[in-house]
């Protein structure tokens, strides 16, 4: 017997009967596809707070525990004991690697890595002071003019393939956007270095590839600074149907191009209330200026009365510490003491921190610190350009947004992106 949910029309008396469709994990849902038909209503949710707007297999949310799993795997398994490219494997095929596959797909994502030359040449008509974000999404919906074949894509071998190439060609678009920002001579990849140590060396790296050397001799990328990376590529990688995942996929509702629909991600991840909040955290960071102001600035943020807020605090989903802060939160301390570094806005966030954590202002809101807290701390500390913190979020989440392309087109069930409203005009 199917479990069922009834509405009563208090203006007519009538019952509506919906059918419930249970979860693997986390609430079931009511299905109202059919409300229109049975009612002539529509159903009013600001913000799609409380709508699922389809079926996935790929990433679960626990807001009220922390909890994030990626097919399955908690987040803080995945983050301590594989890498970014062991996680992308699990997200694309539903299983980790072997030690086959993963040398496989390693060196498979290394020889994608290159853009063509035509693509290279388009960096050249941006200006030359555009933004990093800017320029990554005009260059990655250029890419559907390389590969418009990827418009027929119709068996797995085609979508791997499709996925990988983005996946790999992702970092050196971004590479290639920052450094077409300060006007530096692009970098082209390495085979010989991994995916998160070949993104530091196209940003870092001097013309003719060579990179600075230590007092022994050896790249100044160090291990900790790859492993960091890595991680924060890993935390990244998907956060089941927010802001830009959902963006990809109504535009994928469509049937346009995969990387025309990650092009339209990236411009959504863009927004300060999404993927931006990471460089406006470290802005705000250098605002506050010192230790000694942060308590001013703590004041305003619990004053009803001033419009200032406090960046990197909250969350739309968890309301307990976000999983992703507590493992960003050690690799900050890690980093800290690894690499030796005491800078001025790390001492402001960690008092800010300390002042959170134990305010009832913040306990009481489940105002916890979230990833952009940390991460934009972090990639300071990696010495990332803040022009770069929201594409370095990109370069994780292609992984997620192509994820979810695929399973998005393999549903044959779902339908093109159409909301409905609630008109009050004349």
């Amino acid at each position: 017997m199917k479990n069922t949910i009834t509405i009563t029309d208090n203006r007519t008396g009538k019952d509506f009967e919906f059918d419930i469709l249970d979860a693997t994990r986390g609430p079931s849902v009511v299905d109202i596809s059919n409300f229109y038909t049975q009612t002539g209503m529509f159903t009013y949710d600001n913000g799609y707070t409380s709508t699922a707007s389809c079926k996935s297999y790929i990433t679960f949310i626990d807001g009220a525990k922390g909890e994030l799993r990626y097919r399955g795997m908690p987040i803080e398994e995945l983050a301590q004991k594989y890498n970014f490219l062991d996680v992308c494997y699990l997200l694309l095929n539903s299983k980790l690697p072997t030690q086959k596959e993963v040398k496989d797909f390693d060196l498979e994502i290394r020889h994608r890595s290159f853009i063509h030359e035509g693509l290279r040449n388009l960096f050249h008509a941006f200006p030359s002071d555009a933004h990093p974000m800017a320029t990554l999404s005009s260059a990655t919906s250029a890419l559907s003019s390389f590969y418009f074949d990827h418009l027929t894509i119709s068996n797995e071998k085609e979508y791997q393939e499709m996925a990988r190439r983005i996946i790999a060609k992702m970092p050196t678009i971004a590479a290639f956007a920052y450094r077409h920002s300060i006007g530096a001579p692009f970098i082209q990849p390495d085979v010989d270095r991994g995916f998160s140590e070949n993104f530091l060396y196209m940003l870092r790296a001097y013309p003719g590839g060579k990179m600075h050397r230590n007092a022994d001799g050896e790249d100044s990328i160090k291990e900790i600074e790859i492993k960091a990376l890595d991680t924060i590529f890993t935390l990244h990688a998907d956060h089941e149907q927010n802001a830009s995942t959902t963006t990809v996929r109504s535009v994928a509702s469509t049937g346009a191009h995969p990387y025309v629909a990650i092009s339209a991600g990236i411009s959504a991840l863009w927004g300060r209330a999404h993927g931006g909040a990471n460089e406006s955290v470290i802005a705000q960071l250098e605002m506050i200026g010192s230790v000694e102001n942060v308590e001013k600035f703590i004041a305003r943020a619990k004053d009803p009365n001033d419009d200032f807020k406090l960046m990197g605090f909250g969350h739309r989903v968890y309301k307990n510490f976000d999983p992703r802060a507590k493992i960003l939160k050690e690799l900050q301390d890690q980093l800290k003491d690894e690499l030796e570094l005491d800078s001025n806005l790390m001492k402001i966030a960690n008092k800010i921190e300390e002042i959170a954590l134990n305010d009832e202002y913040f306990i009481s809101r489940k105002l916890y610190p979230n990833i952009d807290f940390y991460s934009g701390v972090i990639l300071s500390a990696l010495k990332i350009p803040k022009s770069m913190f929201t594409p370095v979020f990109v370069i994780g989440r292609t992984v997620g947004w192509i994820t979810q392309w695929i399973e998005f087109k393999k549903d044959k069930t779902m339908k093109i992106a159409r909301p409905r409203q609630l008109y009050l005009g004349n």
